[in-house]
């Protein structure tokens, strides 16, 4: 593990994401920047690795179900040493092996390819039952969106997780509230979430997903019999004011203006 300070970490995942995306001519930055204190703390403090043994068989699993964001996972990913920096340069372009959305071709540190929504709590789900059967001591984490808390996949992996009392395994949902072109309790309803996940049996934590001793504190949580979620609370957008909460940034490049901006108030921007 590179015991790097998380809130400098969460920095650098989101100045490299927006260079990233600005160079590519990508999407998805506000999915991005809504997730880098997670992965940051989650790299930074919680998960073990060895970014030379990218396949060392006590890692922990990282599976970032929400793979249109996956500059982020890139990012933090070259900031841990998995691989050179300069590397993301070729985000999004021709012939890259780093896509949009995150794969796990020729990349690594990086778990599984993600895309099509509803896929990788199931896989997770999968990894989990896989390690308590084998006695390995490896805990695995599964990012989702909450607005990909539609996929009724990802309900039936809820109940298989609980069933088999998966404790090594901790869901975490990105709880921004907005989705695809509106906000997620107009597209379909998800409240009372809190009340949903203890009904599937899973042990619940509802955070600020931007607070990083919170986040420290609540991902460190195991439960004897049950696995965990958190339901962390956050801000699409976050870090950069004009794409705070705006659901075109979901899709829209930052480009010229719009990008200088969010560089000037990211590099500012206190940790």
């Amino acid at each position: 593990m590179l015991h790097k300070n998380s809130k400098e970490l969460s920095k650098n995942i989101r100045l490299n994401a927006v260079r990233m995306v600005n160079r590519g001519g990508s999407s998805h930055i506000g999915s991005v920047l809504s997730i880098a204190d997670i992965l940051a703390v989650l790299y930074a403090d919680i998960m073990k690795y060895n970014a030379k043994k990218p396949k060392w068989d006590g890692r922990d699993r990282f599976i970032l179900s929400k793979g249109h964001a996956g500059a982020g996972v890139y990012a933090v990913l070259a900031e841990c040493g998995f691989f050179e920096k300069a590397k993301l340069l070729d985000h999004f372009q021709n012939g890259s092996v780093f896509s949009g959305h995150v794969s796990d071709k020729s990349i690594p540190g990086v778990e599984l390819s993600t895309g099509a929504l509803g896929h990788g709590l199931p896989v997770g789900s999968g990894m989990a039952l896989a390690a308590k059967l084998d006695n390995k001591q490896h805990h695995i984490f599964v990012l989702m969106s909450d607005g990909e808390l539609n996929e009724g996949s990802n309900w039936e992996a809820f109940l298989f997780s609980a069933h088999h009392q998966l404790s090594n395994l901790t869901a975490i949902i990105d709880r921004n509230r907005i989705q695809s072109i509106r906000s997620t309790e107009l597209t379909v309803k998800l409240e009372p979430l809190v009340e949903k996940f203890i009904s599937f049996g899973w042990n619940v934590h509802e955070i600020d997903g931007h607070d990083h001793q919170s986040l420290k504190e609540n991902l460190k949580v195991r439960d004897r019999y049950m696995p965990t979620v958190i339901i962390a609370n956050t801000i699409k957008g976050k870090g950069v004011s004009f794409m705070e909460n705006e659901v075109e940034w979901h899709y829209r490049i930052p480009l010229d203006e719009f990008f200088k901006q969010a560089i000037r108030e990211l590099e500012i921007a206190e940790i």
